[in-house]
């Protein structure tokens, strides 16, 4: 059954006065930008930011960052790793030492979040633990 149309109006109004207070209390303030969430959604991706922080000390080859993140499998870590190079955070090199092998390492671009996951590392510490 339809509400009667004051009733309607009333709740329209009640909705409007409740965007405007919405619009006074957020007045000044950033709203999220799409750069920030998608590196969050990004970086925030399951084991994404274990690897960036063991890559963090210098390159390493697959099954050192394998040993260096426990539980973590061949397939998910060779999909990251796809994932970072794309984006141009990691870079694949193959060493010309015998034997031959590959090597991962940051970009500066993967420098360049450094502060960022050394950051969220010391609050995981002060709060998780």
């Amino acid at each position: 059954m339809a509400a009667p149309a004051a009733q309607r109006t009333k709740i329209a109004q009640e909705e409007a006065t409740a965007r405007e207070e919405a619009s006074a209390r957020i007045e000044g303030r950033d709203g999220c930008c799409s750069l920030y969430h998608r590196s969050v959604e990004l970086i925030g991706k399951r084991w994404t930011g274990a690897i960036l922080l063991v890559l963090m000390d210098g390159p390493l080859r697959f099954s050192e960052v394998r040993l260096l993140v426990p539980d973590l499998s061949d397939r998910l870590l060779s999909e990251r790793m796809k994932e970072l190079e794309s984006e141009g955070i990691v870079v694949r090199h193959i060493a010309e030492e015998r034997p031959l092998h590959v090597e991962y390492g940051l970009t500066a671009k993967g420098r360049a979040l450094q502060p960022a996951v050394h950051a969220l590392k010391s609050w995981a510490q002060a709060w998780l633990a």
